[in-house]
C-alpha cells in the first residue's frame, strides 16, 4: 500500500506514515500505524495475532498485551467498527475505503470528535505485568495468599485503563455497532489460544480457560457462559459480535496461555460486543504454584471491570476446590480434556488421570468430584452385573471425599446427589444434596442440569422446567443443555413444546439417540404415530429407541416389527433391560408380564426405577398391587 486511501472521515498515507483525521493529523504512534497499515492492505481476511507481532516487531519477543494497546489505540481514534476482533484470531479491518465505493470524501462531513483526547492515552504504555514471581508464599501455601494486594492492583488497573462508561463516552458514534440486548454484566469465556506451540498443550489452555469460567460463575449477578456453548467457537474466525449474539452476553474474555515448564505466561482481554473496546486487558506471569490465585486474579479484575459483586469472601469462594500443588492440577486438567466422552477407554483413562491429581493432592476436591462423576458414568454406562453398584458405591466415596474437603462446593452436592438417587434409590437424601448444590451454585450449568432428573422423577416437573429452561440461557449452543429441557417438558406432559426442543437438541448434534427417542414417544403422545416411528428409526439407534418402536408399532398392528424390537434389546442387554421390558410390555397390555419384568428390575436394582413415579409408559400398572408394592419400598416422596 503506497497510495492514500480514505475511510469516513479518516486518511492514511502510507509515504508519510500519516493518519489525518478531517484533515488534520493525528499522532498515534509508530506501531500502531505499522498496525492499521497491515491490516488495511490485507483488510479481505482475518490477520492472526502472530502474524501482526512478527510483522509491526520483527525480530522481537513482545507479549500480546502489547499489539492489544495498539488495537485499542485505533479504535478510540476510528471508531470500534473499524476494526473487528475476530475470537481466537486476531483482527480485521471491516470499514468501507472510499476508493471501493467510489463516493468523494469531501461529501461526508465529519464524524467524530476532534481525537484531542489521544494525548494522553495513544501514547499510553502497557499495564506493566505483575511480579513475575508472583506473590510470595506464606506458611507454605499460597491459597488465598495476598488477597488485599491483588485488590490493591485492581486499583491500579483501574487507574490505568478506561472505564466501560468512559470509552463508551469517548467512542465515535457513527460507526454501527451490534445492537445484543444481552443481561447485565454477562461474559462468555472463550478457550485461551495455546502459545506454547505445542499442539499437546491445549488441554492446558482449554482447561485453564474452563476453571476461570467456573470460578466467574460462582459470583453473584455474573451471568456466564456455559463451556459447551463458549468452546463451540475455538478455533473458528467468528466476531465478537456475533459471538455475543449467539451466546446472548455482553462481553467476551479471550486471551492465549505460554506454558514453559513451571512458568506460566498468561494475557487476557475483556472485549465489550457492543463496542468492540477492551474494558479490561492484562497480562500475567506465574509460577504454576500460584495457579489459583491467579485464578482468583483474573475473576475478580473482571468482575470488577464488568461492575458485578463480588461475594464478602470472595478469594476463599474463588478458589474453594481447588489445588496449589502444578502436578496436581496438570494432571486435573488432562483428566478433564477427556470430560463428555463416554466409552469405556476414555472413562478408565480419566479415573487414573483424576487418581494422579488426588495422589499428589488428598485434599483436592475437584478432582475427587470429576473421578466421583466418572466412576458414576461408568457405572451407569458401561459396568454390568454386581459391579454396577460398586461403581456408584466408589462414585460416592469419592463425593464424600469431596465434601469432606470442600463443604461448600455446589458440584461436590450435586455428584452426591445424583449418586445417591441413581446407586442407592435414596430419594431424599438426594434432594437434599440437590437442594443445596442449588443454593451453592445456581448459576452453574452442570448443577442445573444434573438437578431436573430428580425433580422430575419426583414429581416436581415445573422446577425440573425452569432449571433446565436456566441451563439453556447459560449454555445455548449445547444439544445436550436443549435435550434436557426437552425432557422435562415431556416429564411435564408438554409434549409439542418437548419436541420443539428436541428438534433444537437435533439441530446442534443429529447423532444425539436419545433425543430422537423421546421426540419419538411425545410424538405419540400427540397422536402423530407415523412421526414417532419416523423419529424413533432415525439412526444412531439407542435402547430407547427401540423401547419407542416396539410400543408405536404395536400401536399399529405390526406386531412382528414390535417383537423384533424388544428381541433386539434382548440381545443387547438381557436381563439388564429389565424396565424397559416393562415399559414395553406394560404399554402392549400385558400386564402381568410388566411387573414381572419390573420386579425383576427391583430385584437387580436397575438404575432405570427412580423414573418410576414419573413414567407415564407405567400408567397400566399403577393400581396394582404389585406395583404399589415396589413403590412404597423404593420410597418415593410425594
Amino acid at each position: 500500500m503506497t497510495h492514500p486511501l480514505r475511510f469516513g472521515n479518516a486518511e492514511i498515507r502510507p509515504a508519510e506514515r500519516q493518519l489525518l483525521l478531517n484533515g488534520r493529523p493525528v499522532i498515534i504512534g509508530a506501531r500502531a500505524f505499522d498496525v492499521l497499515k497491515l491490516l488495511i492492505t490485507h483488510r479481505e481476511r482475518v490477520v492472526g495475532k502472530v502474524e501482526l507481532l512478527k510483522a509491526v516487531w520483527p525480530g522481537l519477543v513482545v507479549e500480546e498485551n502489547n499489539l492489544q494497546v495498539q488495537i485499542s489505540t485505533l479504535r478510540k481514534v476510528l471508531g470500534a467498527g473499524a476494526i473487528t476482533t475476530v475470537a481466537g484470531q486476531g483482527y480485521q479491518f471491516t470499514a468501507t475505503l472510499d476508493t471501493e465505493t467510489g463516493t468523494p470524501p469531501d461529501v461526508r462531513g465529519p464524524r467524530t470528535a476532534p481525537a484531542t483526547h489521544l494525548s494522553t492515552e495513544s501514547s499510553a504504555a502497557p499495564s506493566a505485568p505483575l511480579d513475575p514471581a508472583g506473590p510470595k508464599r506464606r506458611s507454605g501455601t499460597v491459597r488465598g495468599t495476598l488477597f488485599a494486594v491483588a485488590v490493591g492492583i485492581l486499583l491500579v488497573v483501574g487507574i490505568s485503563l478506561w472505564s466501560p462508561l468512559r470509552v463508551r463516552s469517548e467512542a465515535p458514534t457513527a460507526v454501527p455497532t451490534s445492537t445484543v440486548t444481552a443481561p447485565a454484566h454477562s461474559v462468555a469465556v472463550l478457550p485461551f489460544a495455546n502459545m506454547s506451540g505445542d499442539p499437546a498443550q491445549d488441554y492446558f489452555s482449554d482447561g485453564l480457560s474452563e476453571e476461570l469460567l467456573n470460578s466467574l460463575s460462582s459470583i453473584p449477578d455474573l451471568h456466564v457462559a456455559a463451556r459447551t456453548s463458549s468452546f463451540t467457537f475455538k478455533g473458528k474466525n467468528a466476531r465478537v459480535a456475533d459471538i455475543g449474539h449467539e451466546l446472548n452476553v455482553g462481553s467476551v474474555l479471550e486471551g492465549s496461555v505460554r506454558k514453559d515448564g513451571k512458568h506460566v505466561r498468561i494475557t487476557v482481554q475483556l472485549v465489550d460486543v457492543a463496542t468492540g473496546f477492551d474494558l479490561w486487558s492484562h497480562a500475567y506471569d506465574r509460577d504454576l504454584e500460584n495457579i489459583l490465585t491467579l485464578q482468583t486474579e483474573i475473576a475478580t479484575s473482571v468482575t470488577k471491570a464488568l461492575q458485578a459483586s463480588l461475594l464478602p469472601n470472595a478469594a476463599a469462594a474463588l478458589e474453594l476446590g481447588g489445588t496449589q500443588n502444578p502436578q496436581a492440577f496438570d494432571a486435573y486438567l488432562q483428566a478433564e480434556e477427556l470430560q463428555g466422552r463416554i466409552d469405556k477407554e476414555a472413562l478408565l483413562a480419566q479415573i487414573a488421570a483424576y487418581d494422579q491429581a488426588i495422589r499428589q493432592d488428598p485434599s483436592f476436591a475437584k478432582a475427587y468430584v470429576g473421578k466421583a462423576n466418572a466412576l458414576d458414568d461408568f457405572g451407569g454406562y458401561i459396568a454390568s452385573g454386581s459391579s454396577v453398584h460398586e461403581y456408584y458405591a466408589q462414585a460416592r466415596a469419592m463425593a464424600e471425599k469431596a465434601l469432606a474437603s470442600a463443604p461448600e462446593l455446589g458440584r461436590a452436592h450435586s455428584e452426591l446427589g445424583r449418586t445417591l438417587l441413581f446407586g442407592f434409590f435414596d430419594f431424599t437424601n438426594s434432594m437434599t444434596e440437590n437442594e443445596r448444590a442449588l443454593a451453592l451454585s445456581p448459576g452453574d450449568t452442570f448443577v442445573l442440569q444434573r438437578s431436573v432428573d430428580p425433580l422430575a422423577f419426583v414429581g416436581r416437573t415445573k422446577s425440573a422446567v425452569t432449571n433446565a429452561q436456566l441451563a439453556v440461557a447459560l449454555d445455548p449452543i449445547n444439544a445436550h443443555s436443549h435435550a434436557t429441557l426437552g425432557f422435562a417438558l415431556y416429564f411435564d406432559h408438554q409434549y409439542q413444546k418437548a419436541v420443539e426442543a428436541l428438534n433444537r437438541a437435533l439441530s446442534l448434534d443429529p447423532k444425539y439417540d436419545v433425543a430422537t427417542a423421546f421426540r419419538g414417544l411425545s410424538y405419540r403422545m400427540l397422536g402423530e404415530l407415523d412421526a414417532a416411528l419416523q423419529s424413533c428409526k432415525t439412526p444412531p439407534i439407542s435402547t430407547y429407541n427401540h423401547v419407542c418402536l416396539a410400543i408405536a408399532y404395536h400401536q399399529q398392528n405390526h406386531t412382528s416389527e414390535a417383537l423384533a424390537e424388544i428381541a433386539k434389546i434382548r440381545q443387547s442387554l438381557g436381563d439388564a433391560g429389565a424396565y424397559q421390558y416393562a415399559d414395553i410390555y406394560a404399554q402392549w397390555g400385558d400386564v402381568s408380564s410388566a411387573l414381572r419384568w419390573l420386579e425383576t428390575a427391583y430385584h437387580l436394582r436397575d438404575p432405570g426405577l427412580v423414573s418410576l413415579k414419573a413414567d407415564e409408559l407405567l400408567d397400566p400398572l399403577r393400581q396394582e398391587p404389585r406395583f404399589q408394592k415396589i413403590e412404597r419400598e423404593l420410597k418415593v416422596p410425594n
